[in-house]
């Protein structure tokens, strides 16, 4: 078992990534508090970095850089330390500390899952930093102890995700597609969206089909045939709550993408085009409209939580 170290220590660093919900059916909410999904996830090349290196045991301080670091919590709130704090606790609180440094690209409250992704960058990062004995296994269940994706962040590429999301079982996906995103100025709180939700589906289902129609798609590698089946049940609540992503939306299918799509409990909005070229037309367009705060150009499917090697 690892000791703790001098201060000259390596940092053990990991890359995360962003996610879209392919399909994403939600029921009604449970007792427990929460709702029912079945969803197909995609890991997609928007990456965060997570770094920890030792510090003396109980100790879990926190920096936040990049893209929107002024929106991250730097305390026990933060979700990559409770990670860290989790993988302590369970395998020696009084032997264990780290410095987390998070590097940001994926969106804060934006639908993408940057703080579950955080998260998993954290576990994957602390148990190769203090020497575990854990498995692939082992980790995504710590995982859905802090959150319904960070199972999925951890393991990444395309998924079907049942149960609150966190039960996965790997989708064949043919080829790469490629997305353009539209980041939003404002964040959208999930508990929010899933609270209008409710509102606006009052007998919602309790059991849940498959969306073989996504899955179909995805063996066939037809970026057409997905585009045309993509879909999210929160999309009507994020957009009442905010309007203005309709226009979004709108704006992206008239300028070509094959499908278009809220990620997640929003803000953000995907854009599936058909080739390289077009998702650079596609950004370009919206670029020029001055709709939303930022366009990114990505593709997926991508692997999860990686550990990067120099």
């Amino acid at each position: 078992m690892a000791t703790p170290l001098a201060p000259e220590a390596d940092w053990v660093r990991v890359r995360v990534s962003g996610k879209i919900n392919l399909a994403l059916r939600v029921g009604a909410v449970r007792p427990s508090g929460y709702h029912p999904l079945s969803t197909v996830f995609q890991s997609v090349s928007l990456f965060d970095e997570v770094a920890v290196r030792w510090v003396e045991p109980g100790r879990f301080p926190v920096t936040v850089v990049g893209d929107q670091a002024g929106l991250v919590p730097t305390d026990g709130s933060n979700l990559a330390v409770r990670a860290a704090k989790l993988l302590a606790d369970e395998y020696g609180p009084h032997r264990f500390g780290a410095e987390l440094v998070i590097r940001k690209t994926i969106p804060v409250a934006g639908g993408m899952a940057g703080g579950s992704a955080n998260a998993a960058g954290a576990l994957l990062a602390c148990s190769v930093l203090w020497d575990l004995d854990i498995s692939p296994d082992e980790l995504r269940e710590f995982g859905a102890r802090l959150g319904a994706d960070v199972p999925f962040q951890l393991m990444g590429g395309t998924a079907l995700g049942t149960g609150r999301g966190d039960e996965l079982v790997p989708v064949l996906s043919r080829g790469s597609y490629h997305w353009v995103l539209a980041l939003s100025a404002e964040e959208l709180s999930t508990p929010a969206v899933f609270g209008r939700f409710d509102e606006l589906n009052p007998d919602a289902p309790d059991e849940l089909a498959m969306p073989k129609e996504v899955m179909n798609a995805l063996v066939s590698g037809d970026a057409g045939a997905l585009g045309a089946v993509l879909v999210n049940d929160l999309a009507p609540a994020a957009q009442s709550l905010r309007p203005e992503l309709v226009r979004v939306l709108e704006f992206g299918r008239e300028a070509g993408a094959l499908g278009a799509i809220v990620s997640g409990a929003g803000p953000t909005c995907a854009f599936l085009a058909a080739n390289e070229a077009a998702a650079v037309d596609l950004s370009v367009r919206l670029s020029s409209e001055g709709m939303c705060r930022a366009v990114r150009r990505v593709t997926g499917p991508v692997p999860g939580a990686r550990l990067i090697t120099t």
